[in-house]
């Protein structure tokens, strides 16, 4: 109840609420645009100076290394459920989104964590930067072998030329938002405890005000993406709920066999059960054409979005509580 009454959250169940009705409130994408690099950069600076204090430890090492294991997990379970329903990349392009990760929903998820005093790792923050392409570059290896297939049947040339692997590794691995998130951590782990002391002003106290600004942004196209589901397959919106569920129970098993603390945890849960409306999209867009990204995008952005951040946190958190 308490996550309810989370002035954040108000603001992203406001905001959806105005874009059902049809309001004409919107954010303009510059404004958009920036908070969504504050947000980044904050976070980044707050697991660069955690990991300041705390030093690299095994810890630290088992918690990236299972979400890289996630990363190639959760997008092949996903393609394999999907192809017995939908096509070869409609498949790829739903279980690339789902195989990535929501940094919104990871910051909504950190301010949860620091409400109710659960402790966790600076270095999550890394953990979520790593989850971000594996699953992209899995999408782009079954649609590139999906047109290969196609020419070959048909005798003839493929309508789409493969998308080369390079370049999807540059685009991932150089896209600005994941560079500052990552430059952040590095200013932060190089300036200590007088760089925390000098930034809190700009990373600390305005941060929830910045979250509950963009969370309103989010709400309005939370409700507009919606829409892009009507007509598409039932399978669409059965994955679009139960696949984090069953994604954030498969991350709880095995931080339970490894033995991950409980903030941990919780965090790599709603890593794994969240999905991309951002990143994977962008790239997406050109790299598999054949889907119409109101697919995509409305399954991650009008469903499982809005489920993650209104009853999905507190729910992992509880989960959590009980098995660990």
């Amino acid at each position: 109840m308490a996550n309810f009454l989370d002035p954040a959250i108000l603001f992203f169940i406001f905001g959806a609420f105005a874009g059902a009705v049809k309001s004409n409130l919107e954010i303009p994408q510059p404004i958009s645009r920036f908070l969504s690099l504050y947000l980044l950069m904050a976070l980044g600076l707050k697991g660069g100076f955690a990991l300041h204090k705390s030093g690299f430890t095994t810890e630290i090492a088992l918690s990236l290394g299972l979400a890289i294991f996630l990363a190639i997990l959760i997008p092949l379970i996903g393609y394999r459920i999907l192809r017995t329903k939908l096509n070869t990349f409609d498949s790829a392009a739903i279980a690339a989104t789902y195989g990535s990760v929501s940094a919104v929903t990871f910051i909504t998820a950190t301010q949860y964590l620091n409400q109710f005093d659960i402790p966790y790792g600076g270095h999550m923050a890394a953990a979520m930067a790593l989850m971000e392409s594996p699953a992209i570059i899995l999408a782009i290896v079954l649609a590139n072998k999906a047109r290969s297939s196609h020419a070959i049947q048909t005798e003839t040339q493929s309508q789409h030329q493969p998308v080369g692997l390079s370049k999807i590794l540059h685009e991932s691995f150089t896209d600005g938002a994941q560079l500052l998130l990552l430059g952040s951590m590095l200013v932060g782990l190089v300036s200590g405890e007088a760089g925390q002391k000098l930034m809190a002003p700009f990373s600390i106290d305005l941060f929830k005000g910045m979250l509950a600004f963009f969370l309103l942004d989010m709400g309005l196209m939370a409700a507009r993406n919606f829409q892009g589901l009507k007509g598409k397959p039932l399978i669409t919106v059965l994955y679009a709920i139960g696949s984090p569920l069953s994604h954030a129970l498969i991350a709880l098993v095995l931080c339970k066999l490894i033995g991950l603390p409980l903030g941990n945890t919780i965090l790599l849960m709603v890593l794994a059960s969240s999905a991309s409306y951002i990143a994977v999209p962008a790239v997406l867009r050109h790299a598999l054409p054949e889907v119409n990204p109101a697919l995509y995008m409305g399954m991650s952005l009008g469903i499982t979005f809005p489920f993650n951040i209104i009853l999905g946190i507190p729910l992992y958190a509880m989960l959590a509580k009980m098995v660990l």
